[in-house]
């Protein structure tokens, strides 16, 4: 089993909502998701806790390339760390422009404060990453498997008898459920609901969620995760049955996934975390265009 380092990003200074891994090895510290650049400082305080210097991590593997999970890659490329991420995600950022105007569009004068920055890597430091591909780093080997359905373009990575999910395992944060993001623009049940088979096929004895927790009663994890995915997608459905834009659908989701988490036991605050590692808009909007996709 890999020694593995849990480093809390603080994202939006909070507790819990993003996490980054560092796994020591003979051939140097591996890092598995970035975060976004806004949080660089605390990932970099967070490897130098641990002993080592940003400089000497030269393999980072990310799960995909959602600005939470991948936008500090960059900053790890220009001090000399190859990128392992899904082929499909490579080209975005090789040039990010188009990522970061898309983003722009929806975060307007927050970017810097949520994400910060993000520049292009060069494409001979970006390892694109088949499925089932593996690669032997030190004493570690890891496993590459494509779990589509929360993006096209994810990669839970496979560590020994640990799992690195990304999100295609939720959102748990502490004693809370299972929720599952549902960004635009490649929600897709259907391949999600295969990806949670690969997991269960793979027989880990842990799951690493990137927000944020480790997992050990993996089938539990995984029916709760299938059941609350379909009951936000049933649910978001038949909104739009009755007519309702994203607009007037967001308040009332906000209100429906709140009273869940209520219902579950947890506190305000707690809540209000769920909603910074996921917000709730979000997940509307990437429902609804599955759906429109679907039934067009």
């Amino acid at each position: 089993m890999p020694e593995i380092k849990i480093i809390d990003l603080h994202f939006k200074n909070l507790d819990h909502a993003i996490a980054s891994y560092l796994l020591p090895s003979t051939d140097g510290p591996i890092l598995i998701e970035t975060g976004p650049h806004a949080t660089f400082p605390k990932l970099k305080e967070g490897v130098e806790a641990l002993g080592y210097q940003m400089t000497d991590i030269k393999h980072v593997f990310l799960t995909h390339i959602h600005l939470d999970h991948a936008g500090a890659a960059w900053a790890l490329a220009e001090t000399g760390a190859k990128i392992y991420l899904h082929p499909f995600g490579a080209k975005n950022m090789e040039d990010p422009s188009r990522l970061m105007e898309s983003a722009t569009r929806i975060y307007g004068d927050q970017m810097d404060t949520l994400w910060g920055q993000m520049k292009p890597i060069p494409a001979d430091q970006l390892i694109q990453v088949e499925d089932g591909q593996s690669f032997e780093i030190g004493e570690l080997k890891i496993k590459s498997l494509h779990t589509p359905g929360h993006a096209k373009h994810h990669i839970a990575w496979q560590v020994e008898e640990i799992i690195f999910t990304g999100d295609v395992a939720g959102v748990k944060i502490d004693n809370g459920p299972v929720v599952p993001p549902c960004p635009p623009p490649d929600i897709n049940l259907e391949d999600w609901k295969t990806s949670l088979n690969i997991l269960r096929q793979a027989k880990p004895t842990a799951l690493y969620l990137t927000h944020y927790n480790k997992i050990t009663a993996i089938d539990s994890h995984l029916s709760s995760l299938k059941l609350i995915l379909d009951d936000w997608a049933v649910w978001i459905k038949k909104q739009m049955q009755a007519g309702l834009t994203n607009e007037e659908m967001v308040p009332m989701f906000m209100e429906y996934t709140a009273d869940q988490l209520r219902e579950a036991g947890l506190d305000e605050s707690t809540i209000q975390l769920y909603e910074a590692a996921n917000p709730s808009w979000m997940s509307v909007a990437g429902l609804v265009r599955y759906w429109t996709k679907k039934e067009s």
